[in-house]
């Protein structure tokens, strides 16, 4: 547990310590007062910057992006997470190795020799290099399986439902409550590193594929993005996102925002969402209920996925979403608009085609309901037309 905690503001960082000299005295000061074994700090740190405060406060220094590489080790189970974790902490590592070994390189010198400080400081960037190495190429086979996987879902035609939002705003138990999967859910940060998937019977006709994905944060270290990019393309690659949010969050508004900066930086961006205000149980007064948008879709639902209220609501939502009813639409297309032809070729049924003698296409095709994205780009070129 903390036993103190110091907060100062500063318009730019200090490039030595981060924070100033009158404030760094001051955290010394606390150390020694609680006899504090480890310093955390809630902004990264730079190699440098971290070092000078260790060598100054004389205890371990850690930055916001170390402790939530340690965070997310303890949680990893699967042997896919545990290889994005290391590729993670060894990329932040590798920052860190730069000048470790000085203390050695003064015991020889000269032309045409080297100091054994720096022969160690290679030989530790040459392993970090081939772990990292190593790890991608087997994150890679991890990687063609998991499309194996998506590339049979599409071949039956089973839409992806991603259960997407901030840590801890209740995404495991919303899946549990939804599939009865049983996943690990808890009230801690990142309970959830490996995604899951499993069916979710909507009505005798309609299944779609619920997967529950890992929590963001603010200020996600950009290693973890990387390391997990394979495992949040199950984000990308969604036919809907449920955007959980902790409705008794009073940061809600900026928890919301910040998932939606990491969605865009993963290519999940455009990809439609429903927004579920979890956790109302906690908010005396609220009752489950479900809002719809300017254009008549649904796209809020509130509800508590520990209690169960508002849960029929969302299955209805997504039963009316995902249902089988097919939906015939006549357009045109353009020359540029040949990729958005081809998609309708493989995933919808043209009912009719005739060239508009310019190269472009009047179509009249019929899809499903559950095709949103080809909805979405069908009504993207209308609008762009209309204009």
């Amino acid at each position: 547990m903390p036993v103190a905690t110091v907060t100062g503001k500063r318009h730019t960082p200090d490039p030595r310590y981060y924070i100033g000299k009158g404030k760094l005295d001051e955290l010394a000061r606390v150390v020694r007062e609680n006899e504090a074994e480890l310093v955390l700090f809630n902004h990264p740190l730079s190699p440098s910057q971290e070092r000078n405060l260790e060598k100054e406060l004389s205890v371990r220094v850690i930055d916001r992006t170390g402790l939530i590489l340690d965070i997310f080790a303890q949680r990893a189970q699967s042997f896919e997470g545990k290889l994005q974790v290391e590729l993670a902490q060894l990329r932040h590592l590798s920052t860190r190795l730069v000048r470790g070994w000085t203390h050695l390189e003064r015991q020889k010198g000269g032309i045409g020799l080297r100091g054994p400080g720096e022969t160690q400081l290679e030989t530790d960037r040459r392993l970090i290099a081939n772990r990292i190495r190593q790890i991608q190429k087997r994150l890679e086979k991890v990687e063609q399986q998991r499309s194996q996987g998506r590339s049979a879902r599409q071949r039956a035609e089973l839409p992806v439902v991603s259960l997407v939002g901030y840590t801890n705003a209740g995404k495991s138990t919303l899946f549990n409550a939804l599939t009865g999967a049983g996943v690990y859910a808890a009230n801690q940060l990142f309970a959830t590193l490996d995604p899951t998937l499993r069916r979710l019977q909507l009505t005798p006709n309609s299944t779609v594929i619920l997967a529950d994905t890992v929590g963001f944060i603010r200020h996600l270290p950009h290693e973890l993005v990387a390391a997990f990019r394979a495992t949040l393309r199950e984000a990308a690659e969604a036919d809907l996102l449920l955007h959980v949010i902790d409705a008794n969050d009073e940061r809600a508004d900026e928890t919301v925002s910040e998932v939606n900066r990491v969605l865009s930086e993963i290519g999940a961006g455009e990809v439609s969402q429903i927004q579920v205000f979890n956790k109302i149980d906690r908010l005396p007064g609220i009752e489950p209920r479900v809002e719809k948008n300017e254009n008549g879709e649904i796209g809020k639902v509130w509800l508590s996925a520990k209690t169960g209220a508002g849960l029929p609501l969302l299955r209805n939502a997504l039963t009316a979403l995902f249902r089988g009813e097919a939906i015939r639409r006549r357009l045109h297309l353009a020359p540029t608009n040949a990729g958005l032809r081809a998609k309708l070729y493989g995933s919808a049924r043209v009912l009719k085609e005739e060239s508009d003698g310019t190269g472009g296409w009047d179509m009249e095709v019929e899809l499903l309901a559950r095709d949103v994205k080809l909805l979405r780009e069908i009504d993207e070129i209308e609008a762009s037309v209309s204009a």
